[in-house]
């Protein structure tokens, strides 16, 4: 075999398993043929806080005033945040590279498709390996409805020329939420439209609760219950006709509907790779698939798709079959975050789902950020612990804040090592911070039992 190992995929998941591969004396080949780093560094979550906390500064220039400072805020220059956006990510692109050629392995700039199941053909060129690794990530899919391609997609909303003025935002997930934000923050006039009743389907319901006050008070105008029927151009105007008969005319509309596993056109059937029911691709849980010597991670599974997630598979894999260290990640108690303004983070269980469990006690805060009480913009924090009432161990923290994201990362590694609610309240607060309110939380505001779960 010309190696020990060949990866498809230069992301997150793939440089992280190519490297620590090679770094344990593997021969290693590795291809991407788009984007060194994958999704994440460039049309992912590298870029996408960059254009957050973009918005942020402006707001914090509105803020000042409160505080003494008189501050003149000038128009925003589109032009000029993208262009300082693709230095950074051109930056990190090349330490992605470096990186990789420096623990030896060899790169391919090109497609990699699988031609039987030890060998590869990239960039012209076939290549055997006695393993192989699929980390093609994932992609935005357009809905199915007549004028789609009008549309624009995440992938597209790096690389606008100009920012459009007006802009309907269809979906309701942590993309949709997220690009809402920014664009309101920058100064559009944002349209949500999304099927469920509530933002971010999926998490606590008092953090879609939160999510909906926190996005009404930045101005977003919602569309709840609201599904798209067609989208038709007007000039450079482009009109999104309602399944209920409403249309909403405007500059640009953005699909933020779902995203699907990368497997088109890999070669997955030649050499013995099958598909789950949503399409990615079927693993166990040592991340093998149906052909045992080929190994898939990250999106192209479909399971949890977060860039932390991605790497640490591609980490454990390499140590299994290189590092003399067999071992698997954990799927439970991940944490993650919605980079809206303000953001979410979460870890563990929502209420509903611990509640199908055991019985639970509940306790959640709200409150004005003491910032915003000079400041008087109109933003609340809720945090919320959902605690087994049995046992006491915390099984989840919810946050919709301020700092909520670097918050919950020190929160998670409580839940993880099984943590009861008697450990947050022996904790000493650092006061004043919005933290200490996680381990203040004195009063139970409810018990929710399997009865109560299953209404």
């Amino acid at each position: 075999m010309d190696f020990d190992l060949f990866v498809i995929g230069g992301g997150s998941a793939g440089v992280r398993c190519a490297r620590i591969s090679a770094g344990h004396g593997a021969s290693v080949g590795i291809a991407e043929e788009r984007h060194w780093g994958g999704t994440c560094v460039n049309i992912g979550c590298v870029p996408k806080k960059l254009l957050v906390q973009a918005g942020e500064y402006g707001g914090w220039a509105e803020d000042a005033a409160g505080f003494g400072w008189t501050i003149t805020k000038g128009p925003h220059d589109w032009g000029k945040l993208i262009a300082a956006k693709d230095r950074e990510i051109t930056r990190l692109e090349g330490i992605y590279r470096k990186l990789l050629s420096g623990a030896g392995a060899t790169i391919f700039d090109g497609r990699a498709v699988l031609v039987d199941p030890h060998t590869v053909e990239v960039a012209g060129k076939r290549v055997t390996a006695k393993n192989i690794v699929v980390a093609t990530g994932g992609y935005p899919e357009r809905p199915d409805i007549p004028g789609a391609d009008l549309g624009i997609i995440s992938d597209d909303a790096f690389y606008l020329k100009t920012m459009p003025r007006h802009i309907v935002m269809v979906g309701s997930g942590y993309i949709a939420v997220e690009f809402a934000g920014i664009f309101r923050a920058l100064g559009a006039e944002v349209h949500l439209v999304y099927r469920q009743p509530l933002p971010l389907r999926g998490f606590d319901q008092d953090v879609r609760e939160s999510m909906e006050e926190a996005l009404a008070a930045q101005g977003i105008i919602l569309h709840p219950n609201s599904t798209p029927a067609k989208v038709e151009a007007d000039g450079d105007r482009r009109i999104l006709a309602l399944g209920d008969g409403r249309t909403l005319t405007t500059d640009m509309v953005f699909f933020a509907t779902g995203r699907r596993a990368n497997v088109k056109g890999l070669g997955l059937e030649a050499a013995g790779v099958e598909l789950n029911s949503k399409h990615a691709i079927k693993v166990d849980d040592q991340l093998r698939t149906t052909q045992p010597h080929i190994y898939a991670m990250g999106d192209v599974t479909d399971r949890v798709n977060l860039t932390p997630v991605a790497t640490a598979e591609g980490h454990a894999l390499a140590d299994s079959l290189f590092g003399g260290h067999p071992r698997t990640v954990s799927l439970r108690n991940i944490p993650s975050a919605v980079f809206t303004t303000p953001p979410v983070a979460t870890v563990g269980l929502t209420e509903d789902q611990a509640a199908a469990l055991w019985p639970v006690d509940v306790y959640v805060t709200r409150f004005t950020p003491m910032r915003h009480n000079l400041s008087g913009r109109a933003r609340k924090t809720m945090m919320k612990l959902v605690v087994d009432k049995a046992t006491q161990k915390v099984v989840g923290a919810h946050m919709l804040g301020e700092d909520a994201a670097e918050i919950i990362q020190g929160i998670a590694i409580a839940v993880v090592m099984g943590a009861t609610k008697a450990d947050f309240d022996r904790t000493i607060g650092i006061h004043p911070t919005a933290a200490e309110e996680f381990v203040t939380l004195r009063t139970r505001t409810r018990t929710t039992d399997l009865a109560k779960a299953a209404e």
